[in-house]
């Protein structure tokens, strides 16, 4: 089972000069189709007087969403080449937008799928790729009495606690990484099974 992904920590920018034609390139970590369309937009209004401002991204922690749009240039001259790239990084939850200003001179269709391909590769480079563990909820009922039990657990899986919760019957809620789940829940079990009072899902 696959636990992680692999996308950018920050924005970053690229510049691909040909003929007098300029590429501005442009690569954003989003988790969401409106945190796409928001980046987009804001490039659009920055760049107003751009020809074109072409785009690709993947997202999803599967990467099952994608898209690549070439803006007006030819088919399959822009978007493709910007998502090749993101795919050749292996990345998701990823947005590039290149700009391009005409500067006077066609560069035909090898020529834009080089420009845009080379602008979306710098942009890239200068973003930090991170990888990301793909995590579950899990929530942990147990007496007060069993905390130091529960909490090695905790502190042995390295697991982010989202709620807790002090009393008679204490609670917990963590995230904990899939690969590691069952794992988890055995130990749970085990800790049941010699006599402590747990309850989790």
């Amino acid at each position: 089972m696959k636990d992680h992904f692999f996308t950018i920590a920050n924005e970053g920018t690229g510049l691909y000069k040909e003929k007098g034609s300029k590429f501005l390139a442009f690569s954003f970590p989003v988790d969401s189709i409106e945190a796409i369309n928001d980046s987009l937009n804001g490039l659009r209004k920055q760049y107003h007087d751009a020809r074109h401002h072409c785009y690709a991204y993947i997202l999803g922690q599967e990467g099952e969403q994608m898209r690549a749009n070439d803006d007006g240039e030819p088919n399959h001259s822009a978007g493709d080449p910007i998502l090749g790239q993101i795919r050749s990084a292996r990345l998701t939850n990823t947005l590039v937008v290149v700009v391009r200003y005409f500067g006077g001179t066609k560069l035909g269709v090898s020529g834009l799928i080089h420009a845009y391909k080379t602008a979306a590769e710098e942009a890239l480079k200068n973003s930090k790729i991170v990888k990301q563990f793909i995590t579950s909820s899990i929530e942990i009922f147990y007496p007060y009495e069993s905390t130091n039990e529960v909490m090695k657990l905790i502190d042995s899986y390295n697991l982010t606690i989202q709620k807790q919760e002090f009393a008679e019957v204490c609670f917990l809620e963590a995230n904990v990484v899939i690969s590691n789940k069952q794992n988890l829940h055995n130990d749970l079990q085990l800790l049941k099974d010699t006599g402590h009072k747990i309850t989790f899902d």
